[in-house]
């Protein structure tokens, strides 16, 4: 057995793929260090519990899952916005099953601090990329928004949409970008 491991990366790049062909029940501070090949002990230098652990990989796959791509011009526009989130609610159901259900409603239900903050925080992030692709799209008729409609409640209603897709796993936003197309162009 190795004595430590590369990295926190490593650690958490073997979680997610514990994850993908054995499920989330697979993911423990046991299976993990087997996994690494390294001892027990080497996981927790860098976690303290099964709990910090689950939360760090629930990060890691949301930013995986949700990572900026190398072509900005995905945030040009807000159609080719919507397309990019919902090929990647797509990616995110194939490799990682049951996710954004198990993450959504297990967290919640659970009340675990920590990954409620994490999923809040991942959330925010969306929606305030949303928010800053709305304002920047030079196709928005310029009366779109108004003090009673602003961007940001749009956006709202966008990530809600987004957010029910995930749970439903439909990942065509034919609907949606025919409001968006409606709304703002």
């Amino acid at each position: 057995m190795n004595a430590a491991v590369t990295s926190k990366e490593e650690i958490l790049k073997t979680s997610r793929e514990l994850i993908r062909q054995q499920g989330w029940s697979s993911v423990s501070i046991r299976s993990v260090a087997a996994a690494c090949g390294v001892s027990v002990g080497s996981i927790y230098n860098y976690f303290d519990s099964k709990a910090a652990l689950m939360s760090e990989t629930v990060g890691s796959v949301w930013q995986e899952i949700f990572h900026r791509p190398d072509d900005a011009d995905v945030f040009r526009d807000v159609q080719t916005c919507i397309t990019w989130m919902y090929t990647r609610i797509a990616y995110g159901c194939e490799q990682y099953p049951g996710f954004f259900t198990m993450h959504s409603i297990g967290f919640l239900r659970d009340e675990r601090p920590d990954g409620k903050r994490r999923m809040q925080q991942t959330w925010g992030h969306i929606l305030a990329g949303l928010c800053s692709v709305l304002k920047h799209d030079a196709r928005v008729r310029p009366d779109a928004f108004t003090d009673t409609f602003t961007a940001e409640q749009f956006a709202d209603v966008l990530f809600s949409q987004m957010l029910s897709a995930m749970l439903r796993q439909d990942y065509d936003p034919t609907a949606v970008l025919e409001i968006v197309r409606r709304t703002l162009y």
